[in-house]
C-alpha cells in the first residue's frame, strides 16, 4: 500500500482545502496520473499518483483542510492494481484497444511557473500525417508566451483530442501518435474519423470560493472564475468583493457595442483575441484600477549620449561582440537614480512597503503577438557590455516567441522604449506591482535655448508613471531629474554623483 501525502504548498503555506477528486476508491490509476486538486491562499496545486495502483481509502474529502505531509489517501499496489478494471475513456487510442501497435500520448509540456492552462493556436500537422521525433506538432499560446509541442516518437498522428481554440489544462492529452508497426494500420482507420473533442465536464467552484461567497452574499453569476474551465477560485470572489460584488468583466465584454448595419457588418472581421491580448487588456486596467497612477515629463539633451556612442561604438562592438545602443545608457541612468530615490523600485504588498534593494530592469518589448516584458536580473550589477548584450538576447527570444514565463517575472522597474516606433510623447502605463516605469521617446532636433542663445540640440522627452500612493510628487521629480543629470552628462555615472 502506498501514501498519498500533501505535497510541500510553498514557503509559509502551512494548509490547503480539498477542492477535486478526480479519482474515486477502486479507480486504477497509473503512476503521475492526478488525483486530486488542493487549493492554498494563492495558488492550486494538483497532487499526481506517486505510483500506478487501484486507489483505496480517500482520507480527505473534499472540502475538508489539511497540513503539509497529511495523508490524503492510499494506492494499492500489485495484484490489487492488475485485477482492478481498467478506466476507460472516450479518447482512448484505437491503437491501444486493438494492440496493433505502441501508442504515445502527446502531452501538454510544462508550461511554466503558476501556469494552469493554455490555447491550442496552431495544429501543424492533421490525422494521418507522418512524424518524425522532436518535429512540431502544435504551438500552445499561455497568458505570456508561445509554446511549441515536439512529437514524442516517430509515427502517425492518429488523433487530435485538443481543436485549435481549445483550452487545456497543465496535464491535458493533446493527440496520440501510433508508432512502430501499428502506426501503418492505425492512419487510414483514424484519419477518416474526425478529430476528437475533450469530453465536457461539470466546473464545480473551489470549496473556499464557495464558502466565502455565501458568507459575504456574492452570487456565482457576478464573479469571473479564473480556474480550471472556469471554476471560481477564492481569490476570484476577493476580486469581486473589493469591487462591490461583481469581478471585472473580460475586457471584450466591458461595454454592449453600439448598432451596426447589415452592410456594415457582412464587411466586418471578428477575430478573437489570443491570450497574451486579453492579459495585456486585463493587467494594463487592473494597473488604472489598483494605483493611484501619475506621470511627470522631462526633457533631455542627447547630444553627449550622442557623441559619447559615436566616439566608442566600434571600439565597444569589436571588443565586446555587442552594439553599442542607448538603451545601456538610459539603464546605467535609472539604476542610479533608484539608488536616492527607493521608493520608486517598491512596491506595495497589503500595508507594507517592499523596498527592493536590487534592480530587475523590465524592458518592454514589442513582439508580433503583443507586448511582453522580459526581465534583466540584478541589471544594476552588471557593465554596459553585459547590458546591451542581454537587451539583445532577450529581445530576439520575444520576438521569437521563446521567452520563458521565468524571464518576465521579478521586475522591479520598467522602461519603455515607444521612440523605435516615433512616439514623441505618452504617458506609460505602470507594470502591476512595480511602483514605476520610465517612458523613453523619438529624439527630435529642436530649438533650445543656452546661455541665452538659441540653438538646436538632439532632444528627447522622458516620462515618468508612478504610484502616488507610494512616491511623492518630489521623489518623482527628483528620479526624473537625475536621470536627465545622468545622461545629459554621462561622466556622472562613472563617478556616482
Amino acid at each position: 500500500m502506498t501514501e498519498v501525502r500533501v505535497p510541500t504548498l510553498g514557503e509559509s503555506v502551512t494548509e490547503a482545502t480539498v477542492a477535486t477528486w478526480f479519482k474515486k476508491p477502486g479507480d486504477a490509476v497509473q503512476a503521475d496520473e492526478m488525483l486530486c486538486e488542493l487549493e492554498t491562499d494563492k495558488v492550486t496545486v494538483e497532487v499526481p499518483a506517486p505510483t500506478a495502483g487501484t486507489l483505496g481509502e480517500i482520507v480527505a474529502a473534499e472540502g475538508e483542510t489539511v497540513g503539509v505531509d497529511a495523508l490524503l489517501a492510499t494506492i494499492n499496489a500489485g495484484e490489487a492494481a492488475e485485477t482492478a478494471p481498467k478506466a476507460k475513456t472516450k479518447d482512448e487510442p484505437a491503437a491501444a484497444k486493438e494492440g496493433s501497435g505502441a501508442s504515445v500520448d502527446v502531452m501538454v509540456p510544462t508550461l511554466g511557473e503558476s501556469v494552469t492552462e493554455a490555447t491550442v493556436s496552431t495544429w501543424f500537422k492533421k490525422v494521418g500525417d507522418t512524424v518524425a521525433q522532436d518535429e512540431m506538432l502544435c504551438e500552445l499560446e499561455t497568458d505570456k508566451v508561445s509554446v511549441e509541442v515536439p512529437s514524442p516518437a516517430a509515427g502517425t498522428l492518429t488523433e487530435i483530442l485538443a481543436e485549435e481554440g481549445a483550452t487545456v489544462d497543465a496535464s491535458a492529452k493533446l493527440g496520440v501518435i501510433a508508432s512502430g508497426e501499428g502506426a501503418a494500420a492505425a492512419a487510414p482507420a483514424k484519419a477518416e474519423e474526425a478529430p476528437a473533442k475533450a469530453e465536457a465536464t461539470g466546473t464545480k467552484n473551489a470549496p473556499a470560493a464557495e464558502k466565502m461567497m455565501a458568507e459575504k452574499g456574492i452570487k456565482a453569476e457576478a464573479v469571473t472564475g479564473t480556474g480550471k474551465d472556469g471554476r471560481i477560485m477564492k481569490e476570484d470572489v476577493m476580486k469581486a468583493a473589493a469591487s462591490g460584488g461583481s469581478s471585472a468583466p473580460a475586457p471584450a465584454a466591458q461595454a454592449p457595442r453600439a448598432p451596426v448595419s447589415a452592410d456594415d457588418a457582412a464587411r466586418e472581421e471578428r477575430v478573437k483575441m489570443t491570450r497574451l491580448r486579453q492579459t495585456i487588456a486585463r493587467r494594463l486596467k487592473e494597473a488604472q484600477n489598483t494605483a493611484a497612477m501619475l506621470t511627470t515629463y522631462n526633457e533631455v539633451d542627447m547630444s553627449a549620449v550622442m557623441a559619447l556612442r559615436n566616439q566608442y561604438k566600434d571600439e565597444f562592438e569589436k571588443k565586446h561582440g555587442a552594439r553599442l545602443g542607448f538603451m545601456s545608457f538610459f539603464t546605467k541612468a535609472c539604476v542610479h537614480a533608484l539608488k536616492e530615490v527607493p521608493e520608486v523600485n517598491s512596491e506595495i504588498d497589503g500595508t507594507d512597503v517592499v523596498y527592493k534593494n536590487f534592480v530587475h530592469m523590465g524592458i518592454a518589448a514589442g513582439t508580433p503577438t503583443g507586448l511582453v516584458v522580459p526581465v534583466i536580473r540584478d541589471v544594476d550589477q552588471m557593465s554596459f557590455a553585459q547590458i546591451e548584450k542581454a537587451i539583445s538576447e532577450k529581445g530576439k527570444r520575444a520576438r521569437d516567441g521563446k521567452l520563458s514565463m521565468a524571464e518576465m517575472q521579478g521586475g522591479t522597474f520598467t522602461i519603455s522604449n515607444g521612440g523605435v516606433y516615433g512616439s514623441l510623447m505618452s504617458s506609460p502605463i505602470l507594470n502591476p506591482p512595480q511602483s514605476g516605469i520610465l517612458g523613453m521617446h523619438k529624439i527630435q532636433d529642436r530649438p533650445f535655448a543656452i546661455n541665452g542663445e538659441v540653438v538646436i540640440r538632439p532632444m528627447m522627452y522622458l516620462a515618468l508613471s508612478y504610484d502616488h500612493r507610494v512616491v511623492d510628487g518630489k521623489g518623482a521629480v527628483t528620479f526624473l531629474v537625475r536621470v536627465k543629470e545622468a545622461l545629459e552628462d554621462p561622466q556622472r555615472l562613472l563617478m556616482d554623483l
